[in-house]
């Protein structure tokens, strides 16, 4: 370590590994008070710390700096390095993971108070915390690649926690597989860099993107595309998996079988935010290939509108805020095809603070009604639940972009800046946003008119959850409603911008220069905000979501009935999951039951194994009855033998 800056970067990572490690192997003998306490006093010290690197390398302006800590691997010419790299990119994301782990680690002392599986769950959610802590702090691929898949295996065993269930352990299973599938892109694209840059660390491979950007690799014959392009797409394809993009979103819906701690620990801070983090992290090379960043536009901008329209039919709580987790992850791809990669960390940024707050507070509501989830018998909690109705009020208007809360500055940053951008694709992810900006509010307060509002539909005697579990959500509520006016002038429109130079944009894709000429500021940005479409959308969602829910619920029923087709694809999550299941999975399996009985059964076993014992059995019949035992035939065999030899002689000589 060179300066005290890494060190203390190093200990952010290395408290909650430390708290995951006292919990997993020895919670049950200090007992379930000393197992929390431990917890979050350490991830509540690795907040602290990253607060402080925050105001030092983001709001202060320290230059980066990288170490090494010590060499993993040497062979042949390749060097590689367990090393950091601290910037204000980095920075940023150690504040917001290490706040929103805080504050699911307090909230779970309430949330798991009963579950026998308490220590271990502190001990998953500490381990998933230092894995993320890794993926960002990491100064090269390889150990990007290690945290990686650290969160995706502990995202496997928080999502399946409760493994009696046999739903929890079918959606880890899916979890880990789908994004074993984006994992293939990854490491080809980690062996594609190794390959033409000769190195897996970032500053050297970043600095040496144009020396390559000539070559090209043939794909089919007489055709050829370059080798940036694929290495760029590539990585989407590992953030396409992480991140929930079409069609590799199906896992993330999967993920609210796990509690509901980890379902705001997973979709607001770590898991899913590892895709959009990597992207901008690599801007210097997706800068450089057109094709992919119009791949990310567009597959980002499908994910932000029609994974939006799925969240208006769930009747799970935790599912409308899954699929609202999905869209918006399309909202941050969208940026980043954009080119608007601080815009995209920007939204991250919101995002984590109000999705943490509606899942928790949804948690809260959970709770009280004795682990319910359906909507539909919930209704009226507001009255009960006053103060975990006024935070999922916050967190629904930030989601609902309203102003002058969070989500309205980030979101409506996208909008213009895909509204300006000449990426190809811009055209149709402009006019995806722009209708997100309905679909979004008329999803997220249909949940909230349908849990809180209307008449009660359970008989259960409903209370207040403890403080433990409102501390959390009083703590979200604050960012969720000041952080955007607080944060968009220094993150979009500064010079220079807050993440600095650890983000990479060409001129011609720099859309925040021309962006920045109408801004003039948080609270007029917030004044003026009637006179842009997206303001009067987010009100017709949310109006729309109250005829449809309370003021005249009949028309929900009636259109329900007249578009029952639709209904039914849309439950049916478009047919994505049917589609898996009867091509990917009984497909594959179909195939393996082919080449079972073809290659095993019929040459393997039928042709090399039970084929070679027939042979032998055939050859040792012939052979006994060549054998007669009778001398005169050994006679004969002998004189035909030696007239044969003495005719092959008498011919050659």
């Amino acid at each position: 370590m060179e300066t005290h800056l890494l060190s203390i970067a190093v200990a952010i990572a290395l408290l909650p590994l430390t708290g995951a490690l006292i919990a997993g192997l020895v919670g049950k003998q200090i007992g379930r008070s000393a197992t929390h306490w431990v917890t979050i006093i350490l991830i509540g010290s690795a907040f602290l710390l990253s607060c402080y690197l925050f105001a030092d390398m983001v709001l202060l302006g320290h230059p980066p700096e990288e170490g090494v800590i010590y060499n993993w691997v040497t062979t042949g010419a390749f060097k590689f390095d367990v090393a950091i790299l601290l910037d204000r990119l980095s920075a940023t994301m150690l504040f917001i993971v290490s706040f929103i782990s805080f504050m699911v680690h307090i909230y779970t002392v309430g949330y798991m108070a009963e579950d026998p599986g308490y220590t271990r769950f502190f001990s998953y959610v500490s381990l998933f915390t230092f894995s993320m802590l890794i993926l960002v702090l990491a100064n090269n691929f390889l150990l990007l690649f290690f945290g990686w898949e650290g969160v995706g295996l502990v995202s496997y065993l928080l999502i399946g926690f409760w493994f009696k269930r046999e739903s929890a352990v079918a959606g880890g299973l899916k979890a880990f597989i789908v994004n074993r599938v984006g994992d293939v892109g990854f490491v080809l694209a980690i062996a594609a860099v190794l390959t033409y840059f000769h190195s897996l660390d970032y500053q050297t491979v970043f600095s040496h993107v144009t020396s390559i950007l000539g070559k090209t690799l043939p794909l089919l014959p007489g055709t050829s595309v370059s080798v940036i392009t694929v290495i760029c797409v590539l990585f989407f394809i590992g953030a396409m998996a992480k991140s929930a993009q079409i069609p590799l979103h199906v896992w993330l819906p999967e993920s609210m079988e796990g509690p509901t701690p980890i379902s705001a620990l997973i979709h607001a801070a770590t898991m899913v935010t590892a895709g959009i983090y990597m992207v901008a992290r690599l801007s210097p090379l997706f800068e450089y290939s057109p094709a992919a960043l119009s791949l990310v536009l567009m597959l980002g901008a499908t994910t932000c509108l029609w994974m939006g329209f799925l969240a208006v039919v769930q009747q799970d709580i935790k599912r409308v805020i899954a699929y609202s987790t999905i869209s918006q992850l399309g909202y941050m791809a969208v940026a980043l095809g954009a080119s608007a990669y601080d815009v995209a960390i920007f939204h991250l940024m919101t995002h984590a603070f109000f999705k943490a707050l509606l899942f928790l507070a949804a948690g809260s509501v959970i709770i009280a009604l004795h682990h319910e989830q359906d909507m539909r018998k919930m209704g009226g909690l507001a009255s009960y639940m006053p103060i975990t109705y006024l935070t999922f009020v916050i967190g629904a208007l930030a989601l609902a972009a309203v102003p002058p809360f969070a989500g309205f500055y980030s979101k409506d940053a996208i909008i213009e800046a895909v509204h300006l951008s000449t990426t190809p694709g811009a055209h149709y992810a402009y006019w995806c946003v722009l209708v997100g900006a309905f679909v979004t509010p008329l999803y997220i307060f249909r949940a909230l008119f349908l849990t809180f509002h209307g008449k009660k539909r359970y008989e259960s005697t409903v209370y207040e959850s403890p403080w433990v579990v409102l501390v959390p959500l009083l703590a979200l509520a604050l960012p969720s409603l000041i952080a955007g006016g607080i944060l968009i002038g220094p993150m979009l429109f500064a010079t220079p911008r807050l993440l600095g130079a650890s983000i990479f944009v060409l001129p011609q894709h720099d859309v925040l220069t021309a962006l920045a000429r109408d801004y003039h500021g948080a609270k007029l940005m917030a004044l003026n905000a009637t006179q842009t479409l997206p303001f009067w959308l987010a009100l017709a969602g949310i109006v729309t979501a109250w005829l449809f829910n309370l003021g005249c619920p009949q028309w929900a029923d009636s259109l329900k009935k007249r578009l029952s087709w639709l209904y039914k694809i849309m439950l049916a999550n478009y047919g994505f999951d049917d589609f898996n299941q009867l091509v990917l999975v009984r497909g594959s399996r179909r195939i393996g039951e082919f080449f079972y009985k073809v290659s095993d059964l019929i040459m393997i076993d039928g042709v090399f194994v039970n084929g070679s014992g027939r042979l032998i059995r055939l050859f040792a019949r012939r052979g006994r009855q060549i054998q007669t035992g009778y001398l005169y035939h050994y006679a004969l065999i002998m004189l035909l033998g030696l007239t044969v030899f003495l005719g092959w002689f008498v011919l050659r000589v």
